[in-house]
C-alpha cells in the first residue's frame, strides 16, 4: 500500500510534468487535466487544487471543467471502463435493451463503479459510430452492432 505521502508526491510529480509540458497557461487547462487524468487514472481533489494554484485560476473553474468533460473523472474508476452511447441512433437500433443487459451484467447504474473496482459503467453521448450502433467502448476497445446476447461474451474478455 502506498502511503498518503507517496500519493501526494505522485500527484505533485504528475502535475509538474504536465505543467512543464504545456506551460502555466489557462488556455492549456484541458490538456493539463487530460494528461493528469490519464496518468493518475482520475483527478483527485488535491490535484485540482494544485492545478488551480499553479494556473492562478479559481478552484471552482478548474473543478467545473474537470466535471464537465466525460473524458475526465473526478473519482477513481474501475480497472475496466465501459462507455455506452445513449444517443438516438443507438437507442433506435436497440440500445435500450443492450443498456439494460449491461446494467444487469455489471449490477451498476450509470456513473457507478463496482465495489471490487473491476467495472465502471458510464453513459456518454455520441461516439461517432452511429452506423454500427448500439455501440460501446471498453478501455478504448470498440464494440458495435451490439445485442443483448453479445454482452456476456464481450464482458468475459475482461476477466
Amino acid at each position: 500500500m502506498i502511503s498518503q505521502t507517496g500519493i501526494a508526491a505522485n500527484v505533485s510529480e504528475t502535475i509538474q510534468s504536465a505543467l512543464d509540458y504545456y506551460g502555466y497557461k489557462e488556455e492549456e487547462l484541458i490538456p493539463i487535466l487530460t494528461r493528469v487524468n490519464r496518468d493518475l487514472g482520475f483527478l483527485p481533489q488535491e490535484a485540482l487544487a494544485e492545478i488551480s494554484s499553479a494556473l492562478k485560476m479559481p478552484k471552482s473553474k478548474v473543478k467545473s471543467v474537470a466535471s464537465f468533460y466525460h473524458m475526465l473523472s473526478t473519482k477513481p474508476l474501475g480497472r475496466h471502463v465501459i462507455k455506452f452511447c445513449e444517443n438516438a441512433p443507438c437507442h433506435v437500433a436497440g440500445g435500450r435493451e443492450v443498456w439494460l443487459a449491461l446494467q444487469e451484467a455489471t449490477n451498476l447504474q450509470s456513473g457507478e463503479t463496482s465495489p471490487d473496482g473491476k467495472w465502471s459503467l458510464i453513459t456518454t453521448s455520441c461516439l461517432g459510430l452511429c452506423a454500427v450502433g448500439p455501440v460501446m467502448l471498453i478501455d478504448g476497445d470498440v464494440y458495435g452492432n451490439l445485442t443483448v446476447e453479445k454482452i456476456p461474451e464481450i464482458l468475459g474478455r475482461y476477466e
